[in-house]
């Protein structure tokens, strides 16, 4: 009794203190609300080692180390990407798990910056607020690690609400304040990818355009571009001149990689989304202005309108520049949205500003994107309610062979391992995340090693695989050097003249232990050249599955002949102890 008391006073202490907030603070909170705690759940659980995630390890290990991009290593892109993670290695430790705790916090940035784009534009809170729910759903709940192609578009977000704040600004010292931070952050977007970048930066200065036409603010357009370029000379003057061959602006041997084919086929052969919201929100146009030369004044509708343009635009070609993943671009679902579901509650009187009504339309958006979140409740289901198969015994006459969508296809393929089979390591590096058990073993191999344990200061490593967090769990200290790349993907990552310096080393014996990730499905993803070098000049002692999925990527240990001859008396002396 006592305790239902208590429950219901503080449910009571609760109603009155939200009763106390003002409306407009309601809608923020609620807001807020949606982008933390839906930004917070991948804190309370583990994860499968993710394809490609050492990339974002690696820099953000070298960069919080002290290490300087483009003089200790080379990258095609600029560092951008790896300066949250960076930061959270040195707050947190350079476990993997870290990398997830980063992205946490880059999605809450995400979720603001959009929510602060809609206000400025003067987005009604009804629409804000579902506007949020789908940005959250659709874009940011199931990024749970840092990735350059998303962390480019967060920051061209942060960057367009801060211009977007400059323009509606009071007094010069604010306006000017609000556009270095923008010009900033469009930097940073470019400094992490130069397709998203360049994009955000053409779509800032369209809209300075339009609004300097429409202020007569002749100067924001020079302005601008004036403290992009030293905000960019401050940031690239100081990796010179390593930074002029590494980062890819087209010069050799970088290429661009692109066709014009590739975006006519992509976009008139695919896009359907963008092309149905394009459609639509030129109805919305068509319906709702009545006189076009009264409207093209009307500032935040006409940047809504450009804005919301421009991001489809950018996304049809970003789908193309950054064609994996494949969902790279679907950050433009939450600005159609916006902007639609504005127009149609305005032509068509509804109502988004009572509980009922924001209820109903939440629970169509869950609908909407339930993709995104039924994968979580779908594993509880799958158990509730197990698929009874029957097994075909072709000699046994009492058995049908049941064909359904489950099984049409056969699987042939024996060296995947399904997840439910991966494991946890050991070691601290891996907290909570897991991998083939094969995997685990092989690792545990590695660092077994007799070369790894009688070299620990001293042992040279060159460890061309996904498992990057080896560094840090061997450990070893990794390569520097201008000429140095930050990653082994020949004609991306690297190019001719290291792939040149690596198999010098190799053949003058320069490593004790060389990691070599053999995927012989992608091009030259780890150069093969150097596997074949390998071969001729090292000893293969263990290989192992790569971790990951499907698994069709294998780990292959090497060492110099000596160092063999020492790991296969090792074997020996460990298997008499077990007989």
């Amino acid at each position: 009794m006592l305790n239902e008391l208590n429950l219901y006073s503080r449910a009571r202490r609760w109603e009155v203190r939200w009763n106390s907030i003002s409306n407009a603070r309601r809608w923020a909170v609620l807001e807020i609300l949606i982008i933390v705690l839906l930004a917070l759940v991948p804190l309370f659980t583990a994860f499968p080692y993710r394809v490609n995630i050492f990339l974002s390890w690696e820099g953000a290990y070298r960069l919080s180390s002290g290490q300087v991009p483009f003089k200790d290593y080379g990258s095609p892109l600029g560092y951008g990407f790896w300066i949250i993670p960076a930061l959270f290695f040195k707050l947190f430790g350079p476990q993997m798990i870290t990398l997830v705790k980063a992205q946490v916090f880059i999605n809450i940035i995400a979720g603001l910056s959009f929510r602060s784009i809609l206000k400025s534009l003067g987005v009604t809170p009804g629409v804000r607020l579902l506007s949020v729910l789908v940005f959250v759903m659709s874009y940011s709940f199931f990024n749970f690690w840092p990735w350059y192609n998303h962390t480019v578009i967060v920051y061209e977000l942060v960057a367009i609400s801060f211009l977007l704040r400059s323009f509606f600004a009071g007094g010069d010292i604010g306006r000017y304040g609000f556009m270095v931070l923008a010009a900033l952050f469009v930097f940073l977007s470019l400094f992490t990818k130069q397709d998203g970048g360049g994009m955000a930066l053409m779509l800032c200065l369209a809209l300075l355009a339009y609004n300097s036409l429409e202020t007569r603010r002749w100067l924001d357009i020079p302005v601008f571009l004036g403290m992009f370029a030293v905000i960019a000379v401050l940031f690239i003057a100081p990796l010179m001149p390593g930074f002029a061959y590494w980062f890819n602006h087209g010069q050799a041997p970088h290429s661009s990689r692109l066709a014009l084919n590739d975006f006519t086929d992509e976009i008139m052969g695919a896009s359907n989304w963008i092309k149905i919201y394009v459609l639509l929100v030129a109805l919305c146009l068509t319906a709702g202005v009545k006189q076009w030369k009264t409207w093209i004044h009307e500032r935040r509708e006409v940047l809504f309108a450009l804005l919301t343009l421009g991001i489809l635009g950018e996304a049809a070609i970003f789908q193309v520049t950054s064609y994996t993943p494949p969902d790279n671009n679907i950050f433009f679902h939450s600005f159609a949205f916006a902007f639609i579901a504005s127009w149609l509650c305005r032509l068509l009187s509804i109502p988004l500003n009572t509980g009922s009504s924001i209820t109903f339309a939440t629970a169509l958006i869950l609908f909407w994107w339930s993709g995104t979140w039924w994968k979580y409740i779908g594993r509880y289901t799958d158990r509730l309610f197990p698929v009874k198969e029957a097994v075909y015994a072709p000699n046994d006459s009492t058995h049908e062979n049941v064909v359904s969508r489950r099984n049409y296809m056969l699987n042939n393929d024996t060296t995947d391992v399904p997840m439910s089979q991966w494991t946890f390591s050991k070691l601290p590096v891996f907290h909570k995340i897991y991998m083939p058990a094969q995997t685990v073993a092989g690792i545990d191999r590695v660092l077994a090693l007799p070369v790894v344990q009688q070299k620990r200061d001293s042992i040279r490593v060159l460890n061309m695989t996904e498992l990057t967090p080896l560094a840090e769990a061997m450990p070893f200290k990794l390569e520097t050097g201008a000429d140095y790349p930050l990653w082994y993907h020949l004609g991306v990552g690297m190019f001719n003249r290291q792939l040149a310096a690596f198999k010098e080393k190799v053949r003058a014996h320069h490593y004790d232990v060389v990691l070599f990730e053999y995927a012989p499905t992608l091009n030259n993803f780890f150069p093969f050249a150097l596997r074949d070098e390998l071969k001729q000049r090292y000893q293969l002692v263990d290989s192992f599955l790569a971790p990951r999925r499907p698994t069709n990527a294998m780990i292959e240990v090497y060492v110099p002949q000596t160092e063999q001859r020492s790991y296969t008396d090792a074997l020996i002396q460990k298997s008499d102890t077990l007989k």
